[in-house]
């Protein structure tokens, strides 16, 4: 069976050497794969696969030649949580035919009105229907069911991601500064964006001043100069929470490679759209925020500008007053945009979201709009390019 294996992964294309196949043998042979497959499985990817790339390939071509072997001896226990059987309504209550037949209420305003005239009129709790504000059916006011634009209230996640405001206090996660980069290739695009220049104490020896000195004077003469750092001064802005919640992992990547890559680095987090207040601690967004204008007039225009995020939520969100999907903002997204790319001619915008996807969503097509079409994937391709851009 392990001449099998080895023969299927090199049949997969994965570039496994008999040297490495001998190790796992001998390792197998000692007793580090244990007597559970699992410990076996760990043991032959570390001892087979030198490359992150091929971890798919690897675990496709083991699951074929081990078919039938029980992963774990441990039988496995479940409890369904209380709770979830009290959320029955969610499970497929629509089909794609009848989504389609429950209609938008009309727009923002009359959205607004309507929630307005069920807050008066309604008394009690409701569930199911149409029409008040309740769980589990297909009104656009409640939790648990299903209305192609309508207002969050009181339920425990985003499920279909089709709410135009949201009434719950949500908690953020800071993103990891100290997050594993997952490639240093990402680092190696951010290279790109570099302007060195020595700045500071003299801390540096200066070996061809000391030498040129040296001869000079005729005795030693030590020179020191200052470090040479990456003078290009950085502001990022991060969409957290929500749809990007599914980004988490590629996001926190960038961003370590960008704190370990510049010097000059400040960054802020937002949801969704950029409007009037910004903040830097998940935790404390609620007491602890900064006016936008305040970053705009401590940060001057030789700043390059990086926003961080799926551009994904209702259009109501970018263009109205008040369409913010978690506060009433005196001035729409876009306003706040525009006055982001008055001030710095260097700014994109980076999409986690496959760019083939970009044209179903409304909204990433009006964010690159303002963006002057400065939007790019998420990508090592889409970091170069943007890259580019910004030393432009």
């Amino acid at each position: 069976m392990f001449e099998t294996f080895f023969t299927e992964l090199r049949s997969a294309k994965i570039p496994v050497t008999l040297k490495e196949y001998l190790t796992l043998l001998e390792a197998v042979a000692a007793g580090a794969a244990g007597t559970r497959v699992e410990d076996f499985y760990y043991l032959s990817r570390a001892a087979l696969v030198k490359d992150e790339r091929n971890l798919d390939r690897f675990d496709q071509v083991f699951g074929h030649v081990f078919k039938g072997l029980e992963l774990t001896s441990e039988a496995i226990e479940a409890e369904i949580p209380e709770d979830w059987l009290r959320r029955i309504s969610t499970l497929h209550l629509f089909s794609d035919e009848d989504k389609k037949r429950i209609a938008e209420l009309g727009g923002w305003d009359k959205i607004m009105e309507e929630l307005k005239k069920r807050l008066a009129e309604q008394k009690e709790r409701h569930q199911g229907g149409n029409k008040w504000i309740g769980t589990g059916g297909t009104s656009p006011f409640g939790a648990y069911g299903y209305n192609p634009a309508g207002i969050r209230i009181g339920q425990h996640e985003s499920r279909h991601r089709r709410a135009i405001k949201v009434w719950d206090k949500r908690e953020f996660r800071d993103l990891d500064g100290t997050a594993e980069i997952g490639t240093r290739t990402i680092k190696v695009a951010l290279r790109r964006l570099r302007q060195f220049a020595r700045t500071g104490a003299a801390s540096e020896l200066d070996l061809d001043g000391t030498i040129r000195g040296t001869a000079e004077k005729g005795y030693l003469d030590v020179r020191m100069r200052a470090e040479r750092h990456n003078a290009v001064k950085l502001l990022m802005f991060f969409d957290i929470g929500g749809s990007m919640d599914d980004h988490v992992k590629e996001v926190e990547e960038l961003f370590s490679a960008a704190r370990s890559e510049f010097k000059h680095l400040e960054y802020f987090y937002f949801h969704n759209c950029l409007y009037e207040s910004v903040w830097k601690d998940n935790a404390r967004r609620y007491t602890d925020r900064t006016a936008t204008w305040q970053v705009l007039n401590t940060y001057p225009a030789d700043y390059k500008v990086i926003f961080i995020g799926d551009a994904s939520m209702s259009p109501y969100e970018i263009t109205v007053p008040g369409g913010s999907v978690e506060h009433m903002n005196e001035e729409s997204g876009a306003l706040w945009l525009n006055r982001i790319t008055d001030i710095y001619k260097h700014a994109v915008w980076l999409n986690p979201i496959d760019q083939r996807h970009w044209n179903w969503t409304p909204s990433i097509d009006m964010v690159r709009t303002l963006l002057s079409g400065r939007m790019y994937p998420l990508t090592l391709e889409g970091l170069d390019a943007a890259m580019r851009e910004l030393m432009r």
